[in-house]
């Protein structure tokens, strides 16, 4: 049914939820997994930080390569065959659910997880939300993995 399964993870609590998921739907169905992480570009960072947009960047690589080596080796060790890929650029500056969706369909993925962090608000306005994101754009099914707190 799902044979091959893409995981969008970012390094935060939401992630870990639907890495969980993950991990237990593609043992059970025999899956191969793709971990995908997209270094988030946005001009909204480097307009609010007084330092070196590059300094931010390398910043969310590192951060992008130790969530997919932990997400990989959770992966691994339930026996589930995985890959992973570091997004340095998304398609667009700051688009990342049209980056997952565009990395879902060139891999081809037969399902998309991710996590949500269920954000309301003014919060919700600013950020934006990637998750509604990857569901408005997707034509394969999304499973959205709700995070325990709403902000």
């Amino acid at each position: 049914m799902y044979e091959r399964i893409l995981v969008a993870v970012d390094g935060g609590p939401s992630s870990e939820l639907a890495i969980s998921q993950a991990v237990g739907l593609a043992r059970e169905l025999g899956s191969e997994v793709k971990i995908l992480f997209v270094v988030d570009d946005s001009e909204f960072f480097f307009d609010a930080a007084c330092i070196d947009p590059q300094d931010i960047l390398r910043g969310l690589m590192e951060v992008g390569r130790k969530a997919l080596a932990g997400a990989a080796r959770r992966f691994e060790s339930a026996g589930v065959r995985v890959l992973t890929e570091l997004a340095e650029k998304p398609v667009s500056p700051g688009n990342i659910s049209g980056t997952i969706v565009a990395r879902a369909e060139q891999w081809p993925a037969d399902l998309v997880v991710m996590g949500t962090h269920g954000r309301r608000g003014v919060r919700r306005l600013i950020m934006g939300s990637v998750s509604e994101g990857v569901v408005a754009r997707s034509a394969r099914p999304v499973l959205l993995i709700r995070g325990d707190t709403v902000h």
